[in-house]
């Protein structure tokens, strides 16, 4: 039987992250985790919970409460809090604004890589994992390591897209929002945005969606071969 495959796909957000990694586990035939959903679905329960999410101490106290399970299908990925689907209200503009400050609580980290390794352990195949921390924290011994980028414009013009973004201003805000989430991102303490030294980097500033799959599919399926 052949080895799982485990694929770490690590960058901040608006390179593309989501939509390849689903692309990829589909046409490979493998399992998918989209780890950022998993905090922001923590992030969700503390603020309905009326959690302080400002309070390090509060978030590390409820970080062991909520029951949170993600679907690992890429083509229809679900996730769940407490039983009840949590794919629409995980992705508000208060979630975003807070996921940040819940991510950075060392206790909710621990929780969230336990979840993590978890997946990945139970996927038969091998799984794709998309985060910020995936190569360098949750799975250092990934068979793949991918760190994708793309210029503040390029990623800002993605995420007004999603969003409904048209007017310079609103991409001009959304921009400034990118860079403040990488910059909290990457000054945590705990498992903090980074590139893992064996990872390979993709820039996706000038590459379509398509582009940037068949690279990763190619990188995936010679790291097999090679095995």
């Amino acid at each position: 039987m052949e080895t799982p495959v485990i694929v770490a796909i690590d960058g901040p957000s608006g390179t593309g992250k989501s939509s390849t990694s689903k692309a990829v586990a589909a046409e490979l035939g493998l399992s998918y985790l989209d780890t950022g959903a998993q905090y922001r679905a923590m992030t969700w329960w503390m603020l309905s919970n009326d959690v302080d999410v400002d309070d390090p101490a509060q978030v590390a106290l409820a970080a062991d409460k909520p029951v949170i399970v993600s679907g690992s299908d890429p083509s229809a990925p679900t996730i769940t809090v407490d039983g009840a689907d949590a794919s629409g209200p995980i992705r508000t503009a208060e979630v975003t604004a807070a996921v940040s400050a819940v991510s950075a609580v060392p206790e909710v980290r621990r929780r969230m890589v336990e979840l993590q390794r978890a997946a990945a352990a139970q996927a038969p195949a091998g799984i794709v994992v998309e985060g910020r921390d995936i190569g360098t924290t949750v799975l250092p011994d990934a068979t793949v390591k991918i760190f994708l980028t793309a210029s503040p414009e390029a990623r800002a013009a993605r995420r007004g897209g999603e969003i409904g973004a048209k007017a310079a201003a609103d991409l001009a805000a959304t921009r400034e929002a990118l860079i403040k989430r990488d910059a909290a991102d990457s000054g945590r303490k705990t498992s903090p945005l980074a590139k893992a030294a064996d990872a390979v980097e993709v820039d996706t500033t000038e590459l379509t969606l398509d582009q940037v799959i068949e690279c990763v599919v190619t990188l995936i399926e010679e790291k097999r071969a090679a095995r």
